[in-house]
């Protein structure tokens, strides 16, 4: 009789995911400036779509295993996602759907190796429609899908996004970069955002003051009108009195027998 040594049964090391690759969101304040605004540009084009989900710098796991196989685009869009909060987008639990759109600022650390491997991966995993800013030299480059490729848009001014219905326009010569949405009305700048704000804070509260500056006006107006009346008042008094009092007077002098007319 042979005896069988039964082997301990191995527990699968769990894989993680992180939620941060450890890289800086941005590395000067004009690229933060410019994610933020596409970022909160996006959210505002969908804010009535709750199947449309975008996110800002999270980091993209499209394999599922392969945690090392990932990209944090600067921002991105995913249809047929419900918004939400996420740490992270592993597309395996996402429906296997790929960001259809991503966005990328550059700045001065970014060197072109680094951009075409990214190109690369957007190629790879499924993405339809990537675009590269960079502020610095005010250069707008864009690759659409055609098959299993990126393919290069010719002439980024006056595109318009197939999948976002957004136009890119560059001021001038070598302006810098404008977004449009499908109404007409351009991407806001945050800084703009605030003096948008602060303005029509301002305006609420000159239009507040005026109201309360009118109640108060026509409050004055009513006390005035009150002490007209009182006064009217006090003098219909006065006279009605001084009326009884001369009443009062000949009622005397005709009880002694004099007369008004014979004085």
């Amino acid at each position: 009789m042979s005896i069988r040594t039964i082997q301990p049964i191995q527990e699968q090391e769990e894989i993680v995911y992180p939620e941060s690759d450890g890289k800086p969101m941005a590395d000067n304040t004009e690229q933060f400036n410019w994610i933020v605004t596409i970022k909160n540009g996006l959210e505002e084009l969908f804010m009535g779509n709750p199947n449309v989900f975008i996110a800002g710098d999270l980091l993209w796991y499209p394999v599922e295993g392969k945690p090392k196989i990932r990209a944090a685009p600067d921002a991105m869009v995913a249809f047929g996602r419900p918004r939400g909060p996420r740490g992270s987008y592993r597309q395996w639990l996402e429906g296997n759907i790929a960001p259809q759109v991503v966005f990328e600022i550059l700045s001065p650390g970014n060197k072109p190796p680094e951009m075409e491997t990214k190109r690369g991966f957007y190629q790879l995993y499924g993405v339809e429609e990537y675009y590269i800013y960079d502020p610095d030299s005010y250069s707008l480059s864009g690759w659409i899908r055609t098959g299993i490729v990126l393919t290069q848009i010719a002439q980024m001014r006056g595109w318009v996004s197939p999948l976002l219905g957004i136009r890119f326009e560059i001021n001038g010569p070598e302006g810098e970069l404008q977004i449009y949405y499908p109404d007409g009305r351009p991407f806001t700048r945050y800084l703009e955002v605030v003096v948008q704000r602060n303005q029509e804070r301002a305006r609420a509260e000159l239009a507040e003051q005026r109201v309360e500056q009118e109640r108060e006006e026509k409050e004055r107006q009513r006390e005035r009108a009150e002490q007209e009346r009182k006064r009217a008042e006090q003098e219909r008094e006065r006279a009605e009195q001084e009326r009884q009092n001369m009443l009062s007077l000949l009622a005397r002098l005709k009880a002694k027998g004099i007369e008004l007319d014979e004085l």
